[in-house]
């Protein structure tokens, strides 16, 4: 890879600029983790499974799958939390050749079918549950879903637990199931030999993954990951990751066998998927399944109850999540001192939120960028605190470059320190929208020969290198001609001492046509209290005039996706339609 600029600076030594990838399908890191460590635990909830255990169970779907008709390249949806059937479902669906299309288990029946009828899935396996399943049910209506493959929790509790659970009825579990198109997860695995087909996969045309983006912006669109894409992914990810050992010494990159990864964040997102469910295999790690990362009293409790039990040693997770833990009362109760990295991605982490987390549990935060459709990661900063810098996304990962095109077309490329709209080329960037050929010509663009992607995202490249994200494209305030971007509204109002959450939006004013009134909405620190007006003379002092926010609202709480970004869309929704300018 030709030397490019973030190099010359404070681009970590211990990094290559240039790495070599096996074209391998993806199922083949569990293969590997099986071969070579066949009783190391993998995932954990209640009794572990090992890698073993694991595989066997992958082929296993992979051989029903194959039984009941599904070819290469078929859709197979996975309609799931973040339980111990995830992993052998993801890699049986890839191993029998089919394509995986995840979904997020909350969605309503409409949303759900969304997916299925955009992909064309054939197959579903849904959580047994008594909102789920039913859901499950009613979206496969009008679609191309022949099968529903119920998964229930039980076969993964301990033998007592799930007596009990039966018992009482606590273990989760669907009012009905329609028998002519309804299979079951245990019966699967009861009654199934483990005799995978045999699919000639290549690796860089065909697809491991259609990932829907999150719909912050409007009607989700499939991503559509290849195998090598995301087999180069997290190899990008493993080449970055450098850590110097608590006692001293050298720096050294997660040790294969040695490592607990925290899944925290949900499986069918692609940061929680490959950075933790896809890379703990590639370390044959444990994998600590979490399906609610935010259950307990108060909030967040299990999850920290989690890290301390199992020892967790990797930590991925939102910007939310980490203000959650930040300022949990009984943080100071739990040790966390195992931990040795926590990465932070999917909304711009706040340079205080990064500090608070820090100081109140002792672990050390990266913040990394990427994509649904980067597969995810595409840059982070150096995992050496020395040149980490806060409120930057750090450097292009290995094999990746950046460049920062003109914001209204895309066509034209900007200087460094020119603010603009960022592309991304690389290994891990998307083959394609599925089935959206206009969609993806237009964020796509051939520059010096290569094949780049336009993010929507606007930032810059500073002296030294590191990359900063303004904001979304699409979020821009215009007030009287000047651009004004919510990130750096809301970066500031969360050094406030009392705010730990903050959001901003343009109104448009009906006196001031083509011009909007920022308005921000906060949300205070447990136990604290403020004005409104008091907030909007404090954010005064703070930020140049036109950028200053006319109201503040103070909020319990801000809608967001299931991973943490703040819907502002939501919020201007609401403001428009109380104002009656919907």
């Amino acid at each position: 890879m030709k030397e490019q600029l973030w190099h010359k600076h404070k681009w970590p030594k211990t990094v290559r600029k240039s790495i070599d990838y096996p074209e391998e399908p993806l199922f083949q890191l569990l293969d590997k983790a099986a071969d070579n460590s066949p009783d190391n635990p993998f995932t954990i909830y209640g009794p572990p499974r090992t890698y073993a255990q694991v595989r066997e169970a992958a082929d296993k779907i992979a051989t029903y799958l194959h039984s009941i008709g599904i070819k290469k390249g078929d859709k197979v949806a996975m309609f799931l939390p973040n339980t111990p059937h995830y992993p052998p479902i993801f890699f049986g669906i890839l191993k029998a050749g089919a394509v995986c299309v995840t979904a997020n288990p909350q969605y309503t029946a409409p949303e759900l079918k969304h997916q299925l009828k955009d992909s064309g899935a054939k197959v579903v396996f849904v959580f047994d549950h008594p909102k789920f399943t039913p859901a499950c049910y009613e979206a496969i209506k009008g679609t191309k879903v022949k099968k529903v493959i119920v998964c229930n929790i039980k076969p993964f509790l301990s033998g007592a637990k799930g007596l009990i659970g039966g018992l009482f009825g606590k273990i989760p579990k669907s009012p009905v199931y329609k028998e002519k198109i309804t299979a079951f997860y245990k019966d699967i695995m009861d009654k199934t030999e483990p005799n995978p087909p045999k699919v000639k996969i290549n690796p860089k045309t065909d697809l491991a993954l259609i990932l829907y983006t999150g719909g912050t912006t409007g009607v989700p669109k499939g991503a559509s990951l290849t195998h090598y894409n995301m087999y180069c992914n997290v190899l990008q990810i493993h080449e970055w990751v450098w850590l110097k050992p608590k006692g001293g010494g050298k720096p050294k990159q997660l040790e294969y066998g040695n490592e607990v990864f925290i899944g925290a964040l949900p499986w069918y997102h692609s940061y929680g998927l490959t950075l933790t469910m896809v890379a703990a295999v590639y370390y044959g790690a444990k994998l600590v399944c979490i399906p609610d990362p935010r259950a307990g009293k108060p909030p967040l409790t299990d999850l920290l109850k989690a890290i301390q039990k199992h020892k967790g040693t990797i930590l991925h997770a939102v910007p939310t999540l980490y203000a959650g833990i930040a300022y949990h009362p009984n943080i100071s109760k739990f040790d966390l001192s195992s931990i040795k990295a926590c990465g932070s991605g999917a909304a711009p982490l706040p340079p205080a939120t990064a500090r608070d987390f820090e100081k109140a549990t002792g672990a050390i935060l990266f913040e990394g960028y990427g994509l649904t459709e980067t597969s995810p990661l595409a840059s982070a900063n150096p995992s050496d605190i020395k040149t980490r810098k806060f409120g930057s996304i750090g450097f292009p990962i290995s094999d990746t470059i950046f460049k920062i095109m003109d914001i209204e077309k895309g066509r034209s490329e900007l200087k460094q320190g020119e603010t603009g709209e960022i592309a991304i080329h690389g290994p891990q960037v998307m083959k394609g929208y599925y089935g959206m050929e206009k969609e993806t010509k237009e964020v796509m663009r051939t520059i010096d020969g290569k094949r780049f992607f336009l993010t929507g995202d606007i930032g810059h490249m500073d002296k030294q290198g590191y990359f900063l994200i303004t904001d979304r494209k699409k979020d821009m305030i215009i007030v009287s001609g000047l651009k004004a971007y919510p990130r750096e509204i809301e970066d500031v109002l969360i050094e406030h001492p009392k705010i730990i959450l903050a959001a901003a939006i343009g109104i448009p004013q009906k006196d001031k046509p083509g011009s909007e009134l920022i308005k921000a909405y906060v949300v205070l620190a447990p136990g604290t209290t403020a004005k409104p007006d008091d907030l909007v003379a404090w954010a005064a002092k703070r930020l140049v005039k036109y950028k200053r926010p006319r109201e503040i609202e103070i909020r319990d709480s801000l809608p967001q996706t299931s991973v943490g970004k703040v819907l502002r869309r939501v919020l201007r929704a609401e403001e428009l339609e109380k104002r009656g300018l919907a």
